[in-house]
């Protein structure tokens, strides 16, 4: 059951990557890329804020719910190999500074989302 559920919460999560990507490159335009950005941002937000009110809150989420929505959802939603081949594409094309500041840029603040969720996670359980 919780292999099914994190393939299907997967699956809602690349989805939700894809149309969120769509939207994103409709309303911004230009080299860096803006919605892979975002999402990875945001998935990090979401995991963080799932893992601090699942942690404080043991019985909030089964174990198959928990693997279901961070696993699944969120890992389906995130995009690490995406991010790797657009800091790539930026470095080839407009250079290292490009390529090497969407590289850090994304760990960083991913990290400082991640870590933000998570406090917002505990605050709220």
């Amino acid at each position: 059951m919780t292999t099914l559920l994190i393939a299907l919460c997967g699956g809602a999560g690349a989805v939700s990557r894809f149309a969120l990507d769509a939207e994103v490159r409709h309303r911004v335009r230009g080299s860096f890329p803006v919605g892979t950005f975002v999402i990875n941002v945001l998935g990090s937000f979401l995991l963080g804020v799932l893992t601090g009110a699942a942690t404080h809150h043991a019985g909030w989420l089964s174990p198959t719910a928990k693997a279901g929505l961070g696993t699944g959802f969120c890992g389906g939603f995130t995009t690490f190999s995406t991010a790797s081949v657009e800091t790539t594409r930026l470095w080839l094309t407009t250079g290292k500074t490009e390529g090497g500041r969407y590289a850090v840029a994304t760990v960083a603040i991913s990290l400082l989302a991640a870590f933000l969720g998570l406090a917002l996670g505990t605050a709220l359980s």
